[in-house]
């Protein structure tokens, strides 16, 4: 006997009269954080090139913002999933596929998108710069690289009777040889009992579009968290790399120098010596290494 609805329904009959239009429905969207470590120019041969963290970004070529710059991606096609339509963009923004990948977070605010209501499933993706191709999408003016900095300005905390509340703003900066961009993002966390609320605002920005400086600082702190507990800077590194290029990766990541014998005891284990030297020219060659993948 098939089951009836209060209204004495079949499934089947439900949905033949269902209609979704008489709901709002959002567009989905997937905003891609794609980091790179990526050696700077050195006017002196003889010193060994310093790594920046990167972020990509596109400039638009259209209505809404045109001519600011956002991270790649693009709405969900409706035979695609989130992780699909994110591998999809990031395959058409740089070129390559099976790289590290994870999910960020869901961004729904109302009104983050001007032309109508839209929510941005973002995802970020750690590459190799030497595996790179960029190329700007149809809606874009072009693609580049632009170095990232994200550092905290002031923070401060309020006692609750019952928990806290603590409001951080961080300083957002991202620069190329022609171009410079910056937000001020206000992190406040309100935990009350067993509950903890994070809000990301934008108190700032300046040539970012949408709510996308947001997402970066989301990123970027994301990035910071997991980098002391798991194997992820590997990802930004080329097959074979030097102990000094593996530190360089951490120190840009958490932004700050880092001793050089308390990183080696505590990160060698990610690190497989190989009998292939480094080639570069000006100092003493250094023994490569490999990434040696943690197993959980």
């Amino acid at each position: 006997m098939e089951t009836r609805d209060r209204n004495g329904l079949t499934e089947q009959e439900f949905l033949r009269q269902y209609r979704p239009s008489d709901y709002e429905r959002p567009s989905v969207a997937v905003d891609m954080a794609i980091f790179t470590a990526r050696a700077c120019k050195e006017d002196n041969y003889r010193k060994l090139p310093q790594k920046k963290l990167q972020i990509l970004l596109i400039q638009r070529g259209g209505h809404p913002y045109l001519g600011t710059w956002a991270l790649p991606g693009g709405f969900v096609n409706p035979d695609e999933n989130t992780e699909q339509a994110a591998k999809r963009e990031l395959l058409e923004e740089t070129g390559v596929e099976n790289i590290y990948l994870e999910q960020l977070y869901t961004f729904s605010d109302p009104g983050r998108d001007p032309r109508m209501w839209v929510m941005s499933c973002s995802y970020m993706a750690l590459i190799d710069s030497e595996r790179v191709q960029v190329t700007a999408g149809d809606d874009a003016k072009r693609a580049e690289w632009f170095d990232v900095s994200l550092r905290t300005e002031q923070a401060q905390t309020k006692e609750l009777p019952d928990g806290f509340v603590s409001v951080t703003d961080y300083i957002l900066e991202l620069q190329n040889e022609k171009e410079r961009l910056g937000a001020v993002i206000r992190l406040t966390k309100t935990r009350s009992g067993a509950g903890l609320d994070s809000h990301y605002e934008i108190v700032s920005c300046e040539g970012l579009a949408f709510d996308h400086a947001k997402i970066i600082a989301f990123a970027v702190l994301r990035l910071r968290g997991k980098v002391t507990y798991t194997d992820i800077a590997l990802n930004l590194l080329p097959e074979y790399f030097t102990l000094t290029e593996l530190q360089q990766v951490y120190e840009i990541i958490l932004d700050r120098p880092l001793l050089k014998a308390p990183f080696r005891r505590k990160y060698s284990v990610l690190a497989e010596e190989t009998d292939r030297l480094s080639g570069d020219a000006g100092h003493r060659p250094s023994k490569l290494f490999r990434k040696k993948w943690i197993r959980e």
